[in-house]
């Protein structure tokens, strides 16, 4: 399984980007789905999450500027980032709880699983002011 994230890059404030996120692999379902960052000598925070069913949740400093969204069609998230600051440069990293064909196979069978989160490389997001 893999997840990879595309779509950052350099931006001025005031801005927008959209970030991309695509699982691919021997994937069976797909529950959450999200978005982290994390800035220079931080540690990582939540950006927005999205439910199987399209409930969203989002970080107070995000709120109003980004959306989430999701294609469970495509096994994709979306991150569209509008009003972008400087404080919002970082690496962007995306997340999928998900259970593998393996593994739903093995819990048909009996076994005791309930899937894993899987976490995208990052992708960097540079606001200059």
């Amino acid at each position: 399984v893999q997840l990879q994230a595309s779509g950052g890059g350099l931006v001025q404030a005031g801005g927008s980007l959209r970030l991309s996120c695509v699982a691919s692999g021997s994937i069976d379902s797909i529950n959450g789905m999200g978005w982290y960052r994390q800035a220079p000598g931080k540690q990582r925070e939540l950006v927005a999450t999205i439910s199987t069913y399209g409930s969203t949740n989002y970080a107070d400093p995000v709120k109003g500027r980004f959306t989430i969204s999701r294609d469970n069609a495509k096994n994709t998230v979306y991150l569209q980032m509008s009003v972008l600051k400087p404080e919002d440069t970082a690496v962007y990293y995306c997340t999928a709880f998900l259970i593998t064909t393996a593994q739903a196979r093995a819990i048909k069978a009996g076994a005791n699983l309930h899937g894993r989160d899987y976490w995208g490389q990052g992708t960097q997001v540079t606001v200059s002011s």
